[in-house]
């Protein structure tokens, strides 16, 4: 019985590894980090493989500028097609994470109906944060009064986890450009299947 297992767990382990040593070297994929999402339920970077995604850090007692972070994802997210908004990941990662536990990224999901068929709040410790945050250009700082000045941008990432675009306009109306370069991103994964 102990073999057995300790030969699923290698078996495991050699995937992951197989899976992480084909990703372009420019992935942001290939951060070994656990994350947590608003539904408890943990996973790698490279788990979202596969799909585009709009990615952006963000923290859940903001007030300003976070909740205009999400305005521009949805927004992104109704200019899209039905079919086009099913192949669309959308995570939001927290830089909090002395404060962002499951509840809090779970309250603000389902505040804002954010559908976890497409939304992914995330949470990952102090280290992780800082690594993801050089990975995608994103800079921060935790202010003494418990808040964050941090770097406002949508990336959109291809399947494979490479940064194709960037969107810094926030709120409800979005930048055609990124839209455009969205929408390229889906119909080229869509052609190549």
């Amino acid at each position: 019985m102990i073999r057995t297992l300790t030969v699923c767990a290698l078996a495991g382990l050699i995937a992951h590894a197989a899976s992480a040593a084909d990703l372009p070297p420019d992935s942001i994929y290939r951060l070994e980090a656990s994350f947590t999402d608003q539904s408890g339920r943990e996973f790698q970077l490279s788990d979202k493989r596969g799909r585009p995604v709009l990615v952006a850090m963000f923290y859940t007692s903001c007030r300003y500028v976070c909740p205009l972070i999400v305005d521009a994802a949805k927004s992104i997210e109704r200019t899209l097609t039905s079919a086009e908004r099913r192949d669309l990941q959308i995570l939001l990662v927290s830089l909090d994470a002395e404060r962002d536990d499951v509840d809090a990224l779970k309250s603000i999901a389902e505040k804002r109906g954010l559908d976890p068929a497409n939304w992914t709040l995330a949470r990952t410790d102090e280290a992780n944060v800082r690594k993801l945050s050089a990975l995608l250009g994103v800079r921060y700082r935790h202010l003494a009064d418990g808040e964050f000045n941090h770097t406002s941008v949508l990336y959109l990432l291809d399947a494979e986890g490479r940064k194709q675009a960037e969107s810094s306009r926030l709120g409800g109306t979005p930048d055609p450009d990124f839209v455009a370069a969205v929408r390229t991103e889906l119909h080229d994964r869509t052609a190549s299947h």
